[in-house]
């Protein structure tokens, strides 16, 4: 059996969290999502978490996506997001995610 490299099955969810960012946001994070200021344009900032966090990989596994937004009452603020899809049980993700989640407030701080 040949094992997929996890980039090839993160690929189709970031590119389904730039297409549908506003309805994510609505679905997942309401409370959140009633704060955004929804006329003003969001940006997804990539690029400049990768320059934040240069060892954002733990394991194989990386940052989804950093998103500027502005709230209704005009601050800018940025939104992160990090998906993780599981197609079988794993007994070690909620250590794996805490982990992770620590290495990441650890980075950005």
């Amino acid at each position: 059996m040949t094992k997929t490299p996890t980039s090839e099955y993160d690929s189709p969810w970031k590119e389904a969290l730039e297409s549908y960012f506003p309805e994510f946001m609505a679905f997942f994070f309401h409370k959140i999502h009633t704060q955004i200021d929804w006329q003003r344009q969001w940006e997804f900032l990539d690029k400049e978490l990768q320059q934040v966090v240069r060892d954002a990989e733990v394991g194989r596994r990386f940052v989804d996506k950093l998103v500027k937004v502005w709230r209704r009452n005009g601050q800018q603020t940025w939104v992160l997001l990090h998906v993780e899809v599981q197609g079988s049980k794993e007994s070690v993700f909620p250590n794996r995610m805490y982990v992770y989640h620590l290495f990441l407030a650890r980075a950005l701080i």
